[in-house]
This record gives C-alpha cells, structure tokens and sequence, in this order.
C-alpha cells in the first residue's frame, strides 16, 4: 500500500547506533528510531527501511508481526495508520516521497542476529563489505550462531563470518522454506480466525 507525504525541511538528526542491515543512511536509520516503538507497541517488528529515488522518493518499510512473523493487508493498513502521524509531525525525509509498507516474503533478507538463529538450518546467501580471503559472495546452510558469529557450510566446507562485517543476506528460495511458509500461513490464519470467532463471542 501506498500514501504520500510531504516533509518541508531536512531532519537535522544522525543515529550512529545498530540497526546495521536494516538502514544503510541516516535518514533511514531516522525513520527506524521514529517508528519502531509504536510498531512494537502493536505487536510488529521492522524488518528493514529502504529510501530509494531522487525526485520522487520511495520509502519502502518491510514489517512483520513479532508473534508469528506474518504480515497480512490488514496489518500493512494498521501499521501505516499508525505512522502516519509520525510523518507529519516529524517529517523525517526531504521532499514528497511514496510511503509503501509490505511484508519480508518467503524469502527474505536476514537483518539482525536473531533472523539467523530463527532459520537455522536454511539456505542463505550472505554479501560482506570487505572481501574475506578474496571473497565477498557466501551462499550454504546456516549451520549457527554463536554471538555475532555465524557459521555458514558451504560447498567448500564451513565458513565463519561476523554479522557485523555483512552488507547483505537474504534467504534462498527452497521447497523446504516454501513449506514452512505455508505452514506459517496455516498458522496465523488459524490464530486470526480464533481472535476473530473470540472477539465476534464477547
């Protein structure tokens, strides 16, 4: 979904903390610091704030629900109702810009330390800043996680990167991550119709 917004004057705000992955500028980090207390209020988790554009910027914010990490229609309308006065009052972008909330997908980018230990046992591919021994591209099995250190085995054997030295990772589309999906799906349709069919009782 998709609403307009327009900020007149430049925030005048630099945030040097985590989230690392989730925001690459500060303007991004800007919005995550705005936004993430009231999404975590509602039960969601931001994935991830991208701001793409020059003229017409896009500011996509990636969410879920923390309890199951769904993300329907509905969620995306409830969550946008309410950061949209947050954007008004804040302007945290320069200029007009197109506000578009959506969900991780099945297979979705791994942006804190706590992706990695939820999907263990999956593919992904990980992108370093820096080359690791002439490499920047990984792509195995998350085979763990041990602080900030995360084992990946590959075809070549086990590979151990630090999350701090990644500028990208993602998830690799299988038909066992499809069937999880569905499994999840199934899941959170069962608990929303339950909160539904509860609240329709009282």
């Amino acid at each position: 979904m998709e609403a307009q917004r327009r900020a007149e004057s430049p925030p005048l705000f630099c945030y040097l903390r985590e989230p690392h992955l989730r925001a690459v500028n500060p303007a991004e980090e800007r919005v995550i610091a705005l936004i993430e207390p009231t999404a975590e209020q509602l039960g969601y988790r931001i994935v991830r704030v991208r701001l793409s554009g020059n003229r017409r910027k896009r500011l996509q914010i990636m969410a879920e629900r923390i309890s199951d990490g769904h993300m329907a229609v509905e969620d995306c309308e409830r969550l946008s109702r309410a950061i949209s006065p947050i954007f008004d009052l804040e302007d945290p972008i320069q200029g007009e810009f197109d506000l578009e909330l959506s969900s991780p997908g099945i297979d979705r980018p791994l942006m804190r330390i706590e992706d990695f230990e939820r999907f263990a046992g999956y593919d992904a591919k990980l992108e370093t800043a820096a080359p690791i021994e002439n490499q920047r591209r990984f792509k195995g099995v998350i085979a763990g996680v041990a602080g900030e250190a995360i084992t990946l085995t590959t075809e070549r054997g086990d590979v151990i990167l630090k999350f701090s030295q990644l500028s990208d990772a993602r998830l690799v589309l299988t038909d066992r991550l499809i069937e999880l999906d569905l499994k999840r799906a199934k899941a959170a349709e069962a608990a929303d119709q339950k909160n539904l069919n509860e609240g329709n009782d009282a």
